[in-house]
Formats: C-alpha cells, sequence, structure tokens
C-alpha cells in the first residue's frame, strides 16, 4: 500500500490516503518518488480552475526511481532515476507532425484512465495531469518517463518537469530573449524564479522582478532580477521609469490574472514582446481597443509548458546546471511532507514563498 494525497471532490480539501498501486502493464512504469514540487497547476485543478477527473491523486513535477517496468518497456529500468514528463507527445497528431509537441492533442489522455484504488472504500483513482506525483510510489506511460541527466541530483530534478522547463522555455522558446535585451518577470513563485534565472543566462541586460510580496525581492534578486518591484496600480509606469520611459523589451506573465496580463502589456515598448505563462479563469478577460494594437504594435502570446520538447531541452538545462549557471535548489523555499501540501496550497494564494517540494 502506497500513501498519497487524494483529492476527492474538486472544490474538497485534500486527503491523505492509503491507495492500491497495480504492477505495471505492457508499456508502464512504476517508480517510487524521491520528491514532488507542488504547482500553482495543481492548486488550479483543485479548485477547479482547471478540470480533472475525479477522484484524484494530483502532483505533476516530479522526479524519482525506477521499481519496474512492464512487457516493451526499454528506455529505463529498474534502479534509473526518472523525471516525470506529465504532457507526453503522441508523435503523431497535427501538433506533433509540426513540431509542436507541447501542444500535442492526446497528451492528458491518461488522465481519465483509473490507475490506482483507494484502500478504505475501493474507490477508482485518477491520475492528476498523468502522473499523480503526490505519492510514495506512482505507475505511469513510458512516455512520462525521462532519464535524470547526469551530474542532477534526483530531488533537484523534480523541479525539471514543470517549473524549469516552463520557465527557461517562456524565455528561450516562446520570447526569445536576446543578449542585451531587458525582461520583467511578473510573479516570483517556482515558474518566475526560473525564467529570472533563464533571462540571466539568456543576456539580459535588465530584469525587473515583480509581485505583490515586498519580502520576495532577496529571493528574486538572488535569481538574477537587476530591479524589483513590487506590485501595484502604477506597475507599469514604475518598470518604464527603469528603461528611460521606453518599457522592457519582454514581458514573461506568471500569474494568470487580467490585471497582471495588461500590466505585462503596457510595461513593454512599442514592438515589445509579452509572453503569459499563468492558467487563468474564464473569468479573467483582457481588453484592448483597436487603435493601441496598432499604435504599440506589440506581441501577446501564450505559452504552453514554456513551448518546450522535454527530450530536446532536459540536456540542455543539464548543462547548465552542470556550468552552475541553472540552481535549482534556489527555487525551493520550503521543504515539506505530503501532509505539508495543503499549507503550501495556503502560501501559494497568500503570494509567499517559491516552490515548496515535497521530499518523500
Amino acid at each position: 500500500m502506497i500513501r498519497a494525497a487524494v483529492l476527492p471532490a474538486v472544490g474538497a480539501p485534500l486527503e491523505i490516503a492509503e491507495i492500491d498501486l497495480p504492477e505495471p502493464g505492457p508499456g508502464q512504469v512504476r517508480v517510487r518518488l524521491a520528491a514532488a514540487g507542488v504547482c500553482h497547476s495543481d492548486l488550479s485543478l483543485s479548485d477547479g480552475t482547471m478540470r480533472v477527473p475525479v477522484p484524484a491523486v494530483l502532483g505533476h513535477e516530479g522526479a524519482g526511481t525506477v521499481v519496474s517496468v512492464g512487457e516493451g518497456v526499454t528506455h529505463v529500468s529498474a534502479g534509473d532515476g526518472v523525471v516525470l514528463n506529465w504532457a507526453p507527445s503522441c508523435g503523431s497528431c497535427h501538433a506533433c507532425s509540426l513540431g509542436e509537441v507541447w501542444l500535442c492533442a492526446n497528451a492528458l489522455t491518461g488522465a481519465g484512465d483509473v490507475y490506482a484504488r483507494r484502500v478504505s472504500d475501493g474507490s477508482d483513482l485518477h491520475p492528476g495531469l498523468n502522473v499523480a506525483a503526490f505519492a510514495e510510489e506512482t505507475v505511469v506511460a513510458a512516455g512520462c518517463v525521462l532519464p535524470v541527466p547526469d551530474g542532477v541530483p534526483l530531488t533537484d530534478a523534480a523541479l525539471l518537469g514543470c517549473a524549469v522547463l516552463t520557465g527557461y522555455g517562456a524565455v528561450h522558446h516562446s520570447a526569445r530573449v536576446q543578449p542585451g535585451e531587458s525582461v520583467a518577470v511578473f510573479g516570483v513563485g517556482g515558474v518566475g524564479l526560473a525564467a529570472l534565472q533563464a533571462a540571466r543566462i539568456a543576456g539580459a541586460s535588465k530584469i525587473v522582478a515583480v509581485d505583490v510580496s515586498p519580502e520576495k525581492e532577496s529571493l528574486a534578486r538572488g535569481a538574477g532580477a537587476t530591479d524589483y518591484v513590487v506590485a501595484s496600480d502604477t506597475t507599469a509606469r514604475d518598470i518604464r521609469a527603469l528603461t528611460g520611459k521606453q518599457g522592457v523589451d519582454v514581458a514573461v506573465e506568471c500569474v494568470g490574472r487580467a490585471v497582471t496580463i495588461r500590466a505585462a502589456w503596457d510595461s513593454t515598448r512599442r514592438g515589445g514582446r509579452t509572453t503569459v505563462v499563468g492558467i487563468g479563469g474564464k473569468d479573467q478577460q483582457v481588453t484592448f481597443n483597436a487603435l493601441e494594437i496598432f499604435h504599440w504594435g506589440r506581441t501577446l502570446s501564450g505559452c504552453v509548458y514554456g513551448n518546450s520538447d522535454p527530450a530536446r531541452d532536459l540536456p540542455v538545462l543539464a548543462e547548465h546546471i552542470r556550468a552552475g549557471h541553472l540552481d535549482l535548489a534556489a527555487l525551493v523555499t520550503d521543504h515539506i511532507a505530503l501532509d505539508g501540501i495543503p499549507a503550501a496550497f495556503d502560501n501559494m494564494l497568500a503570494g509567499k514563498g517559491g516552490r515548496a517540494l515535497v521530499v518523500f
């Protein structure tokens, strides 16, 4: 029997429960988790902002050790360290045929499967976002595991599964920040901290971090921010004042709120680029008038999973880690157990801290 954090229903509190996890079938892998990051997307799933079949075991950012593999699995074997990939590409849909694997139409089909049962009542459980990382062990499709790159500690590697791929990808793949450009990152959580480090790696000349919490300034500067702005009604004006009244070349929005997306757009120069990473609800309506779209000539784009291909990008990230350019541990402000996840959700809602990491 395995302990897991179960979401019994949308909007209900998580429950630590024992689950019955089957052995891996053909094309499946069983993984003992070393660590799992608590991402804002997990909170969005629990409160209904994003849909998830329930009851479910959430958690999609994790790493661990392969316990056993099912028939046909050859790229990993028992004892291997692996990163969980919550959005495996099918390789055959239209998006995959274009090389846009982060938009794979079939990436989340596994989330609707029954993968385990609750011991207390035998109820079916679904794997939140395919991988159910909020558990001591999990069973996933073979496409949901990638070998941990050499030189990356297994516990730290959990962060590669979402925060780092998303934050790094937003800067390098979506916004395509160039050396010497200026960047503003809105939201200093796990993804935002990764984006700040990515902007530094890209050679940005000025990196402005924006957050509602003054307490996060030292965290942001440690990740590469050259300037810090406490979010307010004058955020865009404050950022423009830091850039000769021109605005930044690139804004990366990691919050998912209409007011923050609008502020990010307003903070960029004419011809600037805004990449929206944050996941907001349908009630978050952002408005622009036709004249300003023409006048400013800015670009506003969405960004899914950092527009990343994990198989391609993990080796690149590993090189940055080994070279000392990317510090995974700097993203983490809290190390917790499974029963600490609800408090981590509360901290996210309150805008406190960076990434909380469940360590098994």
